[in-house]
C-alpha cells in the first residue's frame, strides 16, 4: 500500500468516528427528545438553530468530512474482495456487512437530506415534527428509515471497533474482544433509541 493510500485510509477511519460518529450520536440524541413529545423536540431543534454560525459547522464539520468518507468509502467498496463463501467465519461476514451497510447508509443519508434539508432550503419547509411525521406516514418510507438507521448504526459501531485496531488502541485479542462487546452494546443502544424515536413520529 502506498503512503498516500495509507494516509487516506487512516483519515477515512478517523473521519468515521470524528466527527461523523459523534454527529450521529448527537443527531439521534436530538431526535430522541421526541419521546417527550413534539414540543420537546421543537425546543431541542430551536436550541440547535440558535447556535451562532451553525451553518459553518454543518458545512465544514459535518458535510465535508461526510463527503470525503462517502467518496473514499465507495472506492474501498469497489476494491474490496468479498470471499464469505470461501471463508465462512464471522469477521469475514462483518467485513462484508461493513461494505453493504456503507452503500445502504449512503443512499439513506442522501434521501434523508434531500427530504429534509433540501426541502427547507428550496421550498422553505420547516424541519420539525410535522415534516418527519409526514415522511414516515408512508409505510414504505418507515421501513426504509428503519433499514437506513440500523445500517448506519452497524456501520458506525463495527467501524468504531476497526478504528480502535487501526489506530493501535486495541492491539491484542483480549482488548479487541472487549472493545467488540462495547461497540456492539453501543450498536444495540443506538438501535433501541433510534427505533423508539422513529415510532414516536408516527403515533
Amino acid at each position: 500500500m502506498s503512503d498516500n493510500n495509507f494516509l487516506l485510509r487512516k483519515l477515512h477511519s478517523l473521519s468515521g468516528v470524528l466527527p461523523i460518529g459523534l454527529f450521529l450520536i448527537f443527531h439521534i440524541t436530538i431526535n430522541a427528545t421526541v419521546l417527550r413529545g413534539s414540543e420537546a423536540y421543537h425546543a431541542a431543534i430551536a436550541v440547535l438553530h440558535s447556535i451562532p454560525m451553525i451553518w459553518a459547522a454543518e458545512i465544514f464539520i459535518i458535510a465535508v468530512p461526510l463527503l470525503f468518507h462517502a467518496l473514499y468509502g465507495i472506492y474501498i467498496v469497489y476494491l474490496a474482495k468479498n470471499n464469505t463463501l470461501r471463508y465462512n467465519y464471522y469477521r469475514n461476514w462483518a467485513f462484508y456487512l461493513q461494505r453493504i451497510t456503507a452503500v445502504i447508509t449512503l443512499i439513506f443519508v442522501v434521501i434523508h437530506v434531500y427530504g429534509t434539508v433540501f426541502d427547507k432550503l428550496v421550498n422553505g419547509a420547516e424541519v420539525g415534527f410535522n415534516m418527519m411525521s409526514a415522511i414516515l406516514a408512508s409505510p414504505l418510507m418507515l421501513v426504509f428509515y428503519l433499514i437506513g438507521i440500523i445500517s448506519a448504526f452497524y456501520h458506525f459501531a463495527n467501524g468504531l471497533w476497526t478504528f480502535f485496531i487501526t489506530w493501535g488502541i486495541t492491539i491484542g485479542p483480549v482488548s479487541q474482544r472487549y472493545s467488540y462487546v462495547i461497540c456492539m452494546g453501543l450498536f444495540l443502544i443506538l438501535n433501541v433509541t433510534g427505533i423508539m424515536a422513529l415510532l414516536a413520529f408516527v403515533k
